[in-house]
């Protein structure tokens, strides 16, 4: 999986003077927070505030929202990619599928902010568009391949995997204080309900692939 990290408009800046530099680093500090705290809608005057800048000097270091978001969560991103590489070079492929999906709920779980931004799609950003599309390959990879030794039920897609990341999203909001470690409990719950030996038949089909990608922008634009 390519990592993506920081915005464009990171990567081509010049080096800035160290007064610059100190807020730029002050402003993802206080975004790394504020959004694993309160999720991708955090308030960017509150980040300011919290950096002890002007939300103008936000705007000038990053235009938009998610050039913001993307710098904050570039070690969540980081993190999530080392997991998934190990969990793609395991040789048995349900203990693969399951690594995978575990690496993901756990990085998930430790963060509001990369919780919210795996539900959702951002199809004005390239690099957010990039980030999903192969998370997205790499379910489909994990989960063939799983289905092709006889391990998955035939009948699960990517778009009942996400669904699974929303359930999962939602549980790890109510929970997170309380019983921190209640996500992976009912992650193995639904992993038994995926086991081809438990297969019976769904009365409903599954989303279609633009179903699922608009259901996930609409998650981005609702609030």
């Amino acid at each position: 999986m390519g990592q993506v990290s920081i915005s464009d408009v990171e990567r081509t800046r010049g080096p800035w003077r160290r007064d610059a530099q100190e807020r730029h680093d002050r402003l993802i500090a206080a975004a790394r927070r504020e959004f694993a705290a309160r999720g991708v809608d955090a308030s960017l005057e509150g980040i300011a505030r919290d950096a002890g800048v002007a939300i103008g000097t936000l705007y000038r270091h990053f235009p938009t929202r998610l050039d913001l978001l993307l710098a904050a969560l570039e070690p969540r991103l980081r993190e999530f990619a080392d997991g998934s590489k190990k969990a793609l070079e395991i040789d048995d492929p349900w203990d693969g599928f399951v690594s995978y999906l575990e690496n993901l709920f756990r990085v998930q779980a430790g963060d509001r902010g990369f919780n919210d931004f795996l539900s959702r799609r951002f199809p004005g950003s390239a690099d957010t568009e990039r980030f999903h599309d192969q998370m997205c390959q790499q379910i489909d990879d994990v989960l063939t391949r799983a289905q092709g030794a006889g391990q998955v039920r035939p009948d699960i897609t990517l778009a009942d995997i996400v669904n699974l990341i929303w359930s999962n999203g939602r549980m790890i909001d109510a929970t997170t204080a309380a019983a921190p470690g209640a996500w992976r409990r009912s992650l193995y719950l639904m992993l038994d309900a995926y086991r081809a030996e438990r297969a019976h038949p769904i009365p409903v089909p599954p989303m279609t692939e633009k179903q699922l990608y608009d259901a996930m922008v609409h998650l981005s634009t609702a609030e």
